[in-house]
């Protein structure tokens, strides 16, 4: 379940990053200090981005980004970061981004549910509004558990 994998400690607010690279790092390095993934996974999430193009805008400003298990994943983590200035991921719809949900999975299913539970809360674009203008990590949590 999402409540699990998201903690108030894989999640900030009002991150300032200049472009895409630095929100997917953002949300990535906050997977690494929680123990979820290595330093390559980090880097192998933005050069998914690179290659593959704005794959991971799932909605209207949010980005999903991840990479492989294999590139450096250590245990199933997700982490949250609303962006204090949207970014533009090259997307034609979803652009600009506003909160980046970055994805560590140790495999092909056991993220499935916690990623099934937050699509349906971040499906609702009040929703989004809410998150991207919250303050803190704990209002976001409220936001996206209660």
């Amino acid at each position: 379940m999402l409540e699990d994998l998201l903690t108030v400690d894989v999640i900030r607010t009002g991150v300032q990053v200049d472009d895409r690279a630095g929100a997917v790092r953002a949300a990535g390095e906050l997977l690494r200090d929680a123990g979820a993934c290595e330093p390559d996974y980090v880097q192998a999430m933005v050069d998914a981005l690179d290659e593959l193009g704005p794959y991971c805008v799932i909605a209207p400003g949010v980005a999903l980004p991840h990479a492989k298990p294999e590139d450096g994943v250590v245990r199933t983590g997700i982490s949250l970061v609303t962006l204090r200035d949207p970014v533009a991921f090259g997307h034609a719809t979803n652009d600009p981004v506003r909160l980046v949900v970055a994805l560590a999975p140790v495999d092909k299913e056991a993220h499935l549910a916690a990623l099934q539970d937050l699509a349906v809360r971040l499906g609702d674009p009040d929703v989004v509004e809410r998150v991207a203008g919250a303050q803190t990590p704990q209002a976001v949590l409220e936001l996206l558990t209660s």
